[in-house]
C-alpha cells in the first residue's frame, strides 16, 4: 500500500503545457497594462481612478465579480459544502436582497454625488474626522486582507508544482503592481474580465471532468443527499447556530450590502459608469454571475465529497490544510490532461490578482483624496499626483510581499483577519446609514458610535476568535470516514488528535453567549451597536437641523420629507468643481 507521500509525489505532475497556460494569462494581463498606460500620452486622475467615467456595463459587471471573488472564496467555498453541506449556499437569498437594497437606497446617493472615494460623503455629510476614520478602518481592513489574497493561492501553487510560496509571491504581485500602476482603472477591468473568464472557466472543468469521471452529475447528488449535505434551509432563530436561513439572509444582506454599496474597492467600479441606471445595470450583472460561481463552487464541494466519501484527505492528512482540497482534487481528476492544472491554478490566481489589483487601485484613490489632498497647502502638480497614485501602488504591494512571512508563520492569521473584517465593516456600514437615513444625527454622535461599534467588535470578535482557536467552540461537520482509503496513513495520529480535541480546554457552555453567535450576525451587530449608541447619543449632544442637510445626501425614498432651506442643490456642485479641477494631465 503506498504511503502519503508517494501519493503526492504521483499527483504533482505540473508539465510543460501547465507552466505555458499559467504564464500565458500573466503575460495577457501585463499586455493590458501596457496597453493601457501607453495608448495615450497622458492620463487624467479622473481616467486613472475611474476611468473617466466612461466605463462600459459588461466589463465593469465582470470586474466586480472578479474582485469580489477572491482565491479564498474559489477554495474555501468548496471546502465548506463538503465538510458542512449546501447550507451556507442559501446566503444566495441575502445576495439576492442585497442587489435590492443596494441599488434602491446607497447606490443613488453615491452616484448623485460624482465623488472619488466613498469617504468623501463623510465628510460633506458629517466632517473632516468621520472621512479620517473611515479612511483608516478601509486602510487597515486592506493592509491585514491582501497579505492572505495572495498567500492562499500561492498555497495552491506549492501543493501542484512543489515550488516555494516565497518564490511565486513576490512574481506575482510585481506583475499586478506594474498593470495596476500603469493602466489604473481600465488595465484593473480589462484583465479582471480576463480573470473572471478564467475562473468560471477553471471551475465549469473540474466540475464537468469530475462528474465524467464518478458517474456523472446523478451519483453526486445521490451520494449527498445520502450524507444530508442536501438540506433544507435551517430556520432556526438561535442566533449561535453556525449557518440558519435567518442569518445567511439577514445577516448577509447587511454584510454583503457593507461590502458591496460603501466599501471603496467596489463603489469605485459603479462610480466608474456614466449613469446611475448603468450602475443598476452592472449590479444586476453581478448578482447573477456571483450565484452562478458560489453554485459552481458548491457543487465542486459535493463533486469532491461524492469522489472521496470513503477516504477523506483531510483526516488522512493526503490535504494538509483545509485550502488544499480543491487544489488536491484537480491534481487527481485533471493532473492526466495537458494544461489542465495549469488553467485550474491560473484560475485561482486570476481571482487573487483581480482582488489585489482592485484593492491597490482603490487604495491610491483613498491615499490620494483622503490623506494627501485634505492636507496640503496648495493644489498637487500633475508631476506629484502622478507620483502619489503610483507609488501607493508600488508601495502597498511591497507590504503585501513582506506580510506574507507573518501569514505563514501564524496558523490563527486566518481567523484573526476574520475578526478584523467584522470590527471594521460593521461600524463603518452603520455610520453610512446614518448618514443616509438619518438627517438629524450630528458628526459628534456619529464618530461616538462608531468608536464604541469598533471596541464592541474587537471585544466580541477576538473572544470568539480565541474560543475557536482553543477548541472551546466546535462545529459538527456531516459525515466524513476513512475506511476504504487505498493508501496508508498515521491512524493513531488522526485517533489522538479527535480525542485530544474533546478531552481538553473549555467547554462551549463556558463560553459567553454572545461569543457564540455566527460570525454572519458580526456585520450585523457592528451596524447596530454604532447606530443605537448614535441615536442614544442625541440626549447629550447637539443634532442637525433635518432640513438644513442637503437632500442629494440621503437615500431617494425620504428626500421629499426633509426640504432643503435653499432650493438648489448645494453639494453636487462644488465636488462636480473639484473633479474638474483635479483633471490635470499626468
Amino acid at each position: 500500500m503506498d504511503s502519503i507521500e508517494n501519493i503526492l509525489r504521483d499527483l504533482q505532475r505540473f508539465a510543460w503545457p501547465d507552466y505555458v497556460a499559467f504564464v500565458a494569462m500573466f503575460l495577457l494581463c501585463i499586455g493590458i497594462g501596457i496597453y493601457f498606460g501607453f495608448m495615450k500620452k497622458s492620463i487624467s486622475e479622473d481616467d486613472y481612478m475611474l476611468g473617466g467615467r466612461k466605463m462600459l456595463v459588461v466589463p465593469i459587471a465582470f470586474s466586480l465579480v472578479a474582485s469580489f471573488i477572491s482565491g479564498i472564496t474559489l477554495l474555501g467555498l468548496p471546502t465548506e459544502v463538503y465538510s458542512y453541506g449546501i447550507q451556507y449556499l442559501y446566503v444566495s437569498f441575502g445576495v439576492i436582497g442585497m442587489g435590492i437594497v443596494m441599488g434602491v437606497f446607497y447606490l443613488p446617493v453615491f452616484h448623485d454625488l460624482n465623488i472619488t472615494s466613498t469617504y468623501e460623503y463623510l465628510e460633506v455629510r458629517f466632517d473632516r474626522r468621520l472621512r479620517l476614520f473611515g479612511s483608516i478602518m478601509f486602510a487597515i481592513m486592506n493592509v491585514a486582507y491582501l497579505p492572505i489574497v495572495i498567500y492562499v493561492p500561492a498555497l495552491a501553487f506549492n501543493q501542484v508544482t512543489g515550488i516555494g510560496v516565497h518564490t511565486i509571491t513576490p512574481i506575482v504581485c510585481i506583475i499586478c503592481v506594474f498593470y495596476t500602476s500603469m493602466g489604473g482603472l481600465k488595465a484593473v477591468v480589462w484583465t479582471d474580465v480576463v480573470q473572471a473568464v478564467s475562473m468560471l472557466g477553471a471551475l465549469a472543468l473540474v466540475a464537468i471532468k469530475g462528474s465524467m469521471d464518478i458517474g456523472g452529475a446523478s451519483v453526486v447528488v445521490e451520494r449527498a443527499w445520502n450524507s444530508n449535505r442536501l438540506e433544507a434551509p435551517d430556520l432556526s432563530i438561535d442566533p449561535t447556530v453556525r449557518h440558519t436561513f435567518w442569518c445567511l439572509f439577514l445577516g448577509g444582506i447587511v454584510y454583503w450590502t457593507q461590502t458591496n454599496a460603501v466599501s471603496q474597492n467596489m463603489i469605485q467600479r459603479y462610480l466608474s459608469l456614466p449613469t446611475l441606471a448603468d450602475a443598476r445595470k452592472a449590479l444586476v450583472i453581478f448578482c447573477v454571475g456571483v450565484l452562478i460561481l458560489m453554485a459552481l463552487c458548491g457543487y465542486n464541494g459535493l463533486l469532491i465529497y461524492a469522489t472521496y466519501q470513503n477516504c477523506d484527505p483531510l483526516t488522512t492528512k493526503l490535504a494538509k490544510a483545509r485550502d488544499q482540497l480543491l487544489p488536491l482534487f484537480v491534481m487527481d481528476t485533471l493532473g492526466e490532461l495537458p494544461g489542465m492544472t495549469g488553467l485550474f491554478i491560473a484560475g485561482v490566481f486570476s481571482a487573487a490578482l483581480s482582488s489585489l489589483s482592485t484593492c491597490l487601485n482603490s487604495m491610491s484613490a483613498v491615499v490620494l483624496e483622503d490623506f494627501v489632498k485634505p492636507y496640503v497647502k496648495k493644489p498637487l502638480s500633475s508631476r506629484a499626483t502622478n507620483w502619489v497614485m503610483r507609488l501607493v501602488v508600488v508601495g502597498i504591494g511591497a507590504l503585501c510581499v513582506a506580510l506574507v512571512y507573518v501569514v505563514e508563520h501564524m496558523g490563527t492569521v486566518l481567523q484573526l483577519t476574520m475578526s478584523l473584517e467584522s470590527i471594521t465593516n460593521g461600524p463603518l456600514f452603520g455610520i453610512f446609514t446614518i448618514g443616509i437615513f438619518m438627517p438629524w444625527i450630528s458628526g459628534n454622535s456619529a464618530i461616538l458610535g462608531g468608536c464604541v461599534g469598533v471596541v464592541v467588535m474587537s471585544w466580541v470578535s477576538l473572544n470568539a476568535q480565541w474560543a475557536i482557536a482553543s477548541g472551546a467552540i466546535r462545529y459538527q461537520t456531516k459525515p466524513l470516514n476513512v475506511d476504504q482509503c487505498s493508501y496508508s496513513f498515521n491512524a493513531a495520529l488522526v485517533s489522538s488528535a479527535a480525542n485530544a480535541t474533546h478531552l481538553h480546554g473549555p467547554s462551549a457552555e463556558d463560553i459567553f453567549p454572545l461569543y457564540r453567535i455566527s460570525y454572519m450576525w458580526y456585520t450585523t451587530l457592528g451596524a447596530s451597536v454604532t447606530i443605537i449608541v448614535a441615536l442614544l447619543s442625541t440626549l447629550f449632544f447637539s443634532t442637525n437641523d433635518p432640513n438644513g442637510v442637503d437632500p442629494v445626501l440621503l437615500t431617494p425614498c425620504i428626500r421629499k420629507f426633509f426640504k432643503s432651506d435653499s432650493h438648489e442643490r448645494k453639494i453636487d456642485v462644488p465636488l462636480q468643481h473639484k473633479l474638474r479641477s483635479d483633471e490635470v494631465a499626468l
